[in-house]
């Protein structure tokens, strides 16, 4: 594991990604070759399809609930809970597609064949929209499942193009959930888990561009506005919490970038966050250390330094070039890659079934603007 670390870590430096390069699928592989990709790939392999451990997010309303995972939802029943088996089939459909002549492709395929039929998804459909579940995965999973769909759509290929029309009646049934829910959500939801709004925002407003959905987009765009526009001085200090695994002043800026145009952004950035001061180089923002790696939920510290690096790079790729804040947020960017990629090695199910598809966001580059 420590070999195809390494692969990572030299082909992914700050002198290669720049501080506003984009990159396409087509293009990542410059950097990130498939053997270093084989390693995440055979981890999401490794879970899309086991079904236990389970931790099951289900209410009962009646005797006819009780039903084993790959009954409830026969798609998404894998990688230990819901959202973490929508995020690994985006992991296989993002490898297979940027490594399409890698070996692990057509196992990925194979995969996601497996799970993303049609009958699947009208049942994950019913699942969705059955009585007592308008808040299931929201927003977590919801966003993730629209990132699956974006994935795709925008894969030129038939099979993909396929399972992108299976599953559009579980798409339509998440962005009803998610139209009636954000025109009622008063305040954001600023914690480093799952229920975070910003880092959700994120996804979806990512999603509903590429598909050009601007009734969903300015919908995305005027809750961010709402929720973030007038926030000061985040305290970035008291980050993070013991079971982070997103950070809520970094997730903040990081959709705020997707909203503002670059200047107005960098602005707002330096009332938001005056805490990135090009004297402080990379010494304002230090990579954190699970305690326990085993533990579920301690686990997740291993994810922050995930998203951290991620959201840093998206913070740089929304300020105008010469700013001088970029070499003080790619440092901390480069800190970050590297605790987090040291620590997906799939020792523990624990982070196992779920940091692969956190280290392929970030070694893809896929929240960042593409050419």
């Amino acid at each position: 594991m420590k070999c195809a670390i390494c692969t990572v870590l030299l082909l992914l430096t700050v002198r290669e990604m720049g501080a506003q390069s984009a990159t396409t699928p087509a293009t990542i592989s410059a950097m990130f070759d498939s053997k270093a990709a084989e390693r995440f790939a055979t981890l999401a392999l490794a879970c899309v399809h086991k079904e236990y451990p389970n931790k099951i997010s289900h209410n009962l309303t009646s005797d006819a609930d009780v039903a084993p995972p790959r009954k409830l939802t026969p798609a998404f029943y894998g990688c230990y809970d819901w959202h973490s088996s929508v995020h690994g089939h985006w992991l296989l459909a993002r490898l297979a597609r940027t490594f399409p002549k890698a070996r692990f492709a057509p196992p990925a395929r194979e995969a996601l064949r497996q799970s993303l039929t049609a009958d699947n998804i009208a049942q994950e459909a019913v699942y969705l929209r059955g009585e007592g579940r308008a808040s299931f995965e929201r927003p977590y999973g919801l966003a993730w499942l629209l990132q699956l769909v974006a994935e795709l759509r925008e894969w030129d290929d038939p099979e993909a193009r396929e399972m992108a029309a299976n599953l559009r009646p579980l798409e339509e049934a998440a962005l009803g959930r998610l139209e009636d829910w954000l025109p009622k959500l008063s305040y954001p939801v600023r914690i480093g888990e799952h229920s975070q709004t910003a880092f959700a925002l994120g996804l979806m407003l990512d999603y509903a561009r590429a598909m050009g959905d601007t009734k969903f987009t300015g919908l995305l765009l005027s809750k961010s506005r709402q929720f973030y526009f007038g926030d000061r001085n985040c305290p970035l200090e008291y980050e993070p919490s013991g079971e982070d695994f997103l950070s809520p002043c970094l997730g903040e800026a990081d959709v705020m970038r997707r909203v503002l145009p670059s200047g107005e952004f960098a602005r707002w950035l330096q009332t938001f966050l005056p805490q990135i001061s090009p004297a402080r180089k990379g010494a304002w923002l230090e990579p954190v250390l699970s305690p326990d790696p085993s533990d579920p939920k301690l686990a997740h510290l291993d994810g922050l330094n995930l998203s951290r690096a991620w959201m840093l790079e998206g913070i740089a790729a929304g300020l105008p070039k010469g700013d001088k804040r970029l070499p003080t947020i790619m440092a901390a960017a480069e800190a970050h890659r590297r605790a987090g990629l040291a620590a997906v090695t799939g020792m523990h199910y624990e982070g196992g079934h779920w940091l692969g598809s956190f280290a392929v966001y970030l070694v893809t580059r896929r929240g960042l603007p593409q050419k």
